[in-house]
Formats: C-alpha cells, structure tokens, sequence
C-alpha cells in the first residue's frame, strides 16, 4: 500500500446498504479464553453481531508440562463445536480459526488442531510470533485515524508489540512470553521478584521500538481501562479511544497491583472474569511503560481479529475512512431519506471554509448520524441522541471526537446551550470544537426544516455568511419563509456570532 493512492472522505448510501455482504466469523484460540466473534460483515467497519467466550485457560500449566491439559483441551473442541454451530445459524459465510502462544507453544498444539478439524470440519491457522504481533497492529490502524506509535497486545500467554506507522505496520517487532498466564505466576512468587524476571525479559526489546505513543490491546488492558475510567468517573464509558498520561497509567496500575495484593473489594468496573487476571494486566503495562517511555497511552478494543479482517480487504477499502464508514453504516439505514445525508455535507461546505480533512471526517459523520432519532418523540430526541452516540461502539475516533459528534447532534435536534446531559463530556471540548459543533448542527436543523429531507429542494437553498449577518438564499415556492424557518435561521446567526440574519430569495 503507498501513500499516494487517495483517502475519500465522502458519504455513499450505496455503501451503506446493510444486506451487502453476508456475516463473517473469527474463533479466536488464546492461551486463556477461546472467542467467537460474528460480526456484520467483512468490511472497513465491522460491527460485532455476536461476541462469545469460554475460559479454556490452554495455558495454565503450560511452562510446567509443556503441554495443554486434558480437560482443558477437551473443552476447546467443545467450544469450537458450539461456535460452529451458532455461526451456521447466524449465517455466517466464512469462518476463520486462529490459534495463538499456547497452541504454537504446546507439543499437542498440533493435535488440539487436528481434534478440531476432524471433530467441526474447521481447520485451524496457527499463527507465528510476527504474524500476530503484524494483525495486532493492523487491528490499531484499521481502527484510528492513521496512527503513528507502538502497539503492545498482552494476551493470555504473549506480548506482541510492533510499530503502527499510518497505513503499515513497522519492520521491528517482537514476541515475548509475558502473557497474563505466565505473569500470574510470577506474581505468586512475590512483585520483587516478578519484576525482576519480566524487566530482563523485557530488555530484549528492540531499541528502534520508541514512540510517544502506545496503543494498548488486549482483553487485561482494556478492563484496566475500564477500571480507571469507573475509578475517575470518566464522562465517556467506553474503552476505545480512551486515552491518559503515562505517568498516569503507572500510578494507576501500582495501585491495582498492590490492592489486589491486598485482597480487596472487586475492582469496580471490572467483570468478575476478569478480576483473576487484572493484578497481571496492570503490572505488565507498568512495567512495559517503564521501559518503553512512552508519553500517553491510548486504548484500543481492536487487535488481532479486526487486523485479520482488514488484512483481506482490497486496498482501496483499507483507505475509507473507519468513521465514516460507521456513521453511514449506523446512521443512514435509520433515516428517512438516506440520500440527504449527501447533500448535507454540500450544503455545509460553505460554513467551514478553512476545514482540514480532521475536521470534515468529523463533519460528514455529523451528516451521516442527522437524522437517527427522528421517530422518537420530540422532547427526547436530542438527549437520547446525544447519549447514543457518546456511547455508541464507532471506530476511528477519540473520545474528544465522540463528544464533538454528540454535541453537534444534539444542537441539530433543537438542544440547548446548557441542557444538563451535556455536561461532564462537553468540557472535553474546547471553545472552538464548541462553537463548530453548534453552527454544524444548527445548519442542519435549518436544513432539514426548508428542504423536508429532499436533495432537490437543499440543492436550491444557499447560506452567505457576511460580516454582520447570515444570508439563506432559498427558491420561495420550495422552501418558504416560515416563522419557523425564521427561527432556525436566528439560532445559526446566533452560533456564528452575528444578530442579523436574512432570507432572500
């Protein structure tokens, strides 16, 4: 893939058609759990349908034997029998198996593969150290916007890390036993000792393997993600995108480790699943972030299985935009008219003279998301969509992002200025991300007021910001002057910061 060939940001209900593409699987076979994962489709933003695991544990007594115990196998080919058989009822085309640490590492890893094969039909692909640290980072980058930094995925018997460069992933990369498996019992033998043991290991880092930033993957990181954003009541409850000082990540993970140590309390927001396993997660990033110096950290819910599942797209498909694509996915098969959303984003343009593709990927999203609510009732519409969408699963976006989203949808369905659900999210933004988010959606309110979700009738309305006023320019028989219109028209005056507003027409 090179740089050269184009990133479109543009909407394309076309694209958008949910029944395109049948379902597509992965049964992901790691050291500790054993997951199925249906998602929508095999596309540039997949939406999990069916997300399942089974806590197989592989690799418990691994080090010891070097061998999968015999239950614990036994148990994998049962979850692989169940799994088929869901993906069958749900439709599934195409049904991927991979295998990690354990099966590669296990001397009856290769006979854990044939019992699966004969028992489901389904044939394992047994990865290596580098391809699983390459679909790790392939996971970072189809789900940011074009992500420079180090990727580390900690799963239940390896650490992967690798570097994400854009659209590629980097040439210096590494595999490490220092999965949740193998840390928890150097844990059990005392922290002095364990970090000792990992600290020596994690010198066999390569020295080309330094960035700003780390990309954190894997089930343990993300409930430790979990764990800080309940601890500090974060104003958005999602773990993708979520981001924090290193320093910050250290103390927090010093203090997990030495109350679990304790014996405490569960960590709230933490399952109960993953309460075994988080004193590893948190001593291993403190001791990876200690050794890389890394500036901030930024959480990432796609790995492995979403790297598979952009490594067989075509190239030109790699290069859409993750949020976009999801917008449209999500929002045009709800509105009334999905061919609008189009003509919003022109109707628009004129607004954001001096937009960078930054901030016109945020706009067209905005496009995409305008019209979800419109059959709840009135009085709801814009709360319910400014919490949806800061909580819905969308890829390729940052939480500061997502609040962007969230508040320019809300303006777009009448919100006010100082409605209490805005608020702690809304002071992620700064006073500019603000006043573009209201002018957005005050545009669009006043759009879909004078044109009633038709193109044609948009196509034949234009908006002139002058220094003093806001002009609408509007054919009278299509897109009469109303009192409402008026109104609408006044509120996107009063956003841009001007007291005149005029329709001419």
């Amino acid at each position: 893939m090179t740089g050269a060939m184009a990133r479109p940001l543009d909407l394309n209900p076309e694209r958008a058609g949910r029944n395109l593409r049948a379902p597509y699987g992965i049964v992901d076979i790691g050291s500790n759990s054993v997951r199925l994962v249906v998602y929508d489709q095999l596309g540039r933003a997949p939406l999990p349908r069916f997300n399942e695991k089974l806590l197989c544990r592989l690799g418990e007594g691994l080090a010891e034997t070097g061998a999968i115990q015999e239950q614990n196998f036994r148990r994998t080919v049962e979850a692989l029998r169940r799994f088929r058989a869901i993906a069958e009822a749900m439709g599934v085309a195409n049904l991927d198996v991979t295998g990690t640490e354990a099966i590669r590492r296990a001397s009856n890893g290769p006979d854990l593969a044939k019992a699966i094969l004969d028992d489901t039909g389904l044939a394992v692909r047994i990865l290596s150290g580098e391809e699983e640290a390459r679909y790790s980072t392939l996971g970072v980058i189809s789900g940011f916007f074009r992500p420079v930094g180090l990727v580390g995925d900690m799963g239940g018997g390896s650490l992967e890390v690798a570097q994400a460069i854009d659209d590629h992933v980097g040439e210096s990369w590494v595999s490490l036993p220092l999965g949740a498996l193998p840390v928890e019992t150097l844990l059990a033998k005392g922290v002095a000792s364990a970090k000792r043991a990992v600290d020596d290991v994690l010198r066999g880092l390569p020295p080309a393997l330094a960035s700003p930033v780390f990309f954190a993957v894997g089930g343990g990181w993300r409930a430790f993600a979990k764990a800080h954003i309940a601890a500090t009541d974060g104003p958005v409850k999602v773990v993708h995108g979520y981001a924090m000082e290193a320093k910050a990540a250290r103390a927090f993970a010093k203090m997990l480790v030495g109350s679990a140590l304790g014996k405490p309390a569960a960590t709230p927001g933490v399952s109960t699943r993953r309460q075994r396993t988080m004193p590893a997660a948190a001593f291993m990033l403190d001791r990876v972030l200690k050794r890389l110096k890394p500036e901030r950290v930024v959480f990432s819910a796609l790995g492995l299985r979403e790297g598979l599942i952009y490594s067989q797209l075509s190239p030109a498909e790699r290069y859409l935009d993750p949020l976009v694509e999801g917008a449209q996915l999500y929002g045009l098969p709800l509105a009334r008219v999905p061919q609008f959303a189009p003509a919003l984003v022109r109707w628009t343009e004129a607004l954001f003279p001096a937009e960078i593709p930054a901030e016109r990927r945020l706009r067209l999203a905005v496009c995409a998301l305008s019209d979800i609510v419109w059959r709840d009732p009135p009085e709801m519409r814009d709360s319910e969509s400014f919490r949806r969408i800061l909580q819905f699963p969308f890829i390729g976006v940052d939480h500061v992002e997502r609040a962007f989203l969230a508040t320019a949808i809300h303006f777009r369905y009448s919100g006010r200025p100082d409605a209490p659900w805005l608020e702690p999210a809304i002071s992620m933004l700064s006073v500019m991300q603000r006043l573009r988010a209201e002018i957005l959606g005050r545009a669009l309110l006043l759009a879909y007021r004078i044109a009633g979700g038709v193109p044609s009738i948009l196509a034949t309305a234009h908006l002139t910001i002058e220094a003093d006023r806001v002009v609408l320019t509007a054919d009278a028989a299509r897109a009469p002057d109303s009192e409402v219109v008026g109104d609408r028209l006044k509120l996107l005056a009063a956003a841009i910061g001007v007291r005149k507003w005029e329709v001419a027409g």
